[in-house]
């Protein structure tokens, strides 16, 4: 059942279809095309200022590797149970971080994003709330990595809260939502300001921290009950909404716990879109990704996250024509 108001349009590290995402680019371009908030995954930096970057090892979205001075700060680091290898933005100070240039993730599947290669600086949180109170947009941050981030020192909860309170923004209807693949976190940052908290789930595992045996028993009606002593909503994986080309009982389930349901991610190329919604075998062919939108704006999702805001903006409309 469609859901009685329109969808809100959550642009995806910005409009990162169309530009190299998680730079002031990205974001400025989605608002232009309608997004009603602004998505920065955060991360920081050695002196605990909150950046935008996918994740805090940077290789793949910025030119570090071309900056012979800090060659030396190549290491290799365990983060959720995973090594990994290269920069990360906790050995950096903001003054070095503004040294680099942001960089396209998938060059391979967004070869004209590439073209924007080494225009763009690393954004910091305070501009992103600056250009979001600008334009009149809200903000949807996540926090990655914090169990990880506490125990190396930089406690990024405490960092976003004290960021965002100072913004003006810690009430319920402040025009931001926090999110966390992480469960903990959540449950102290419930305590710890009145902004509305999503919890984040994935097709596959569990929260890095340990707090549930899966994300699919979160997902259970016992688990979204759960969910729904600190959260406002849930935010699935898209392929969560759907058992093969049926779909499943989640939007429902949510909504009987009193959550909201903002799935990620819908993207436009091939790679990313289900058999039915593809147009040819191209990986980096556009197929109908507003025709996978409306889909789940068919089953009652409160919102959605997509790289290309412009079409999200368009489905949200037509939604909105037939309420």
């Amino acid at each position: 059942m469609q859901s009685p108001t329109p969808p809100i349009v959550i642009a995806h590290r910005g409009a990162s279809g169309l530009r190299p995402e998680h730079t002031l680019a990205a974001y400025e371009l989605a608002i232009g095309q309608g997004a009603d908030f602004i998505e920065p995954d955060l991360v920081p930096t050695r002196d605990d200022i909150l950046v935008a970057r996918h994740e805090n090892e940077i290789s793949d979205t910025t030119d570090v590797a071309d900056h012979p001075e800090f060659a030396v700060r190549r290491t290799t680091r365990t983060i959720d149970g995973k090594q990994l290898s290269g920069w990360f933005t906790e050995d950096f100070t903001l003054a070095e971080l503004k040294t680099l240039r942001a960089r396209e993730r998938l060059p391979q599947l967004r070869p004209d994003n590439a073209a924007y290669d080494g225009r763009y600086e690393i954004p910091t949180l305070a501009e992103i709330i600056a250009l979001a109170k600008k334009h009149e947009v809200g903000v949807y941050p996540e926090t990655k990595h914090p169990t990880y981030f506490a125990h190396i020192g930089h406690p990024t909860d405490a960092l976003l809260v004290e960021q965002l309170r100072a913004a003006g923004w810690d009430r319920p209807d402040a025009p931001v939502f926090i999110q966390s693949f992480e469960v903990e976190n959540l449950k102290r940052l419930h305590g710890m300001t009145k902004i509305r908290l999503i919890q984040l789930t994935a097709g596959e595992g569990g929260p890095a921290d340990g707090a549930a045996p899966s994300y699919a028993a979160m997902l259970t009606p016992a688990g979204l009950t759960q969910i729904a002593t600190y959260a406002y909503g849930i935010g699935p994986d898209k392929a969560q909404l759907w058992q093969g080309e049926v779909p499943t009982t989640l939007v429902a389930d949510a909504h009987a716990a009193g959550l909201r349901v903002h799935p990620w991610t819908y993207r436009a190329e091939g790679y990313f879109l289900p058999g039915r919604f593809r147009r040819g075998d191209d990986p980096r062919a556009h197929g109908d990704l507003r025709g996978e939108i409306e889909s789940a704006i068919t089953q009652g999702v409160d919102g959605f996250f997509t790289d290309f805001p412009l079409v999200g903006a368009a489905a949200r409309d037509a939604a909105g024509g037939m309420t």
